[in-house]
């Protein structure tokens, strides 16, 4: 039995309409058509479908049987006509984050929540891109969006500037260090490095000071939550290096002190992989838009 959409919408025109004449009209084709469409389903189903005598006309209990698949798939695929027509307006779609930045949670997040209220049709989740490769991910469609450092030309792929940013040396006021007006490669010889547990490859601190320099810290201690590494620093536990933009609330606290690597100070700057096809979306130029501004906010305060 060949039962395509057009006659589950029949089923449920004639149900509704209780007769041929009004449905057909519904159905916006001929009553003779509709008669023609009935019977060819019959003939298929081997089994009357509606009690033909009665008035308003009605199903039998095979006809019933037909309703109720036709109440289940039609809504089904109207929704996804719905989503296709969204998809292709950019109202709707996928926007799964992965990030290499361990300190970005804390930015993204606001951004993320702004976004919800204007574009609450487009499916979003946050992916830490430390624990795999981001980068191939996006081209393979596992993920949207890579927040990423570290450009690199991959065909299909733009990376889109968001912002700059200076990675800063943070220390209990009580440190020697916080003496000096900025810190050097040099200085860390000696001392506990408080980081992230990732890689240190990935870590501001090794890939643009430490290991061009060939310096070793004294000892890395690994701690997950930023607010607990800055706990540490100011009991001058150790000390660390972070985004400007996450230590703007310790600027002005007498606990710590933040001083540039380098004398020159050090530039970082942040970037949104997508992919090329996916760049002029709506929703993917608004996010864009919203982290840029979040930044700003951030560097500001």
């Amino acid at each position: 039995m060949h039962i395509e959409f057009r006659h589950l919408r029949t089923i449920k025109a004639i149900h509704d309409c209780g007769g041929l004449a009004r449905a057909a009209d519904q159905l916006n084709i001929t009553q003779s058509a509709l008669s023609h469409q009935i019977k060819g389903l019959e003939d298929q189903a081997g089994v009357e479908l509606f009690v033909r005598r009665s008035k308003p006309m009605r199903l039998s209990a095979a006809g019933l049987r037909l309703l109720r698949l036709a109440e289940q798939v039609l809504p089904q695929v109207e929704a996804l006509q719905d989503e296709f027509i969204n998809l292709r307006a950019g109202r709707s779609g996928r926007m799964h984050i992965a990030i290499e930045c361990h300190a970005c949670f804390e930015w993204l997040f606001p951004v993320l929540e702004a976004f919800r209220k204007d574009w609450g049709d487009v499916d979003v989740d946050i992916r830490p891109g430390l624990a795999f490769d981001a980068l191939p991910a996006l081209q393979k469609e596992e993920v949207d969006l890579v927040v990423s450092s570290d450009p690199e030309v991959i065909p299909g792929v733009e990376f889109i500037e968001l912002f700059d940013y200076a990675p800063v040396f943070v220390a209990s006021a009580q440190h020697p260090l916080a003496e000096k007006p900025f810190v050097e490669a040099a200085d860390f010889r000696g001392e506990v490095l408080i980081t992230y547990p990732v890689e240190r490859t990935r870590l501001d601190v090794f890939s643009q000071l430490l290991i061009p320099a060939k310096v070793e810290p004294a000892a890395i201690r690994q701690v997950e939550l930023t607010a607990v590494i800055l706990l540490l620093v100011a009991s001058n536990r150790g000390v660390a290096v972070l985004p400007d933009w996450v230590v703007r609330e310790v600027k002005y606290n007498s606990d710590y002190v933040t001083r540039p690597l380098t004398k020159d100070g050090i530039t970082r700057r942040l970037y949104a992989a997508v992919r090329s096809d996916d760049c002029d979306k709506p929703y993917v130029k608004r996010l864009i838009d919203l982290a840029r501004s979040e930044a700003r906010r951030l560097q500001a305060a």
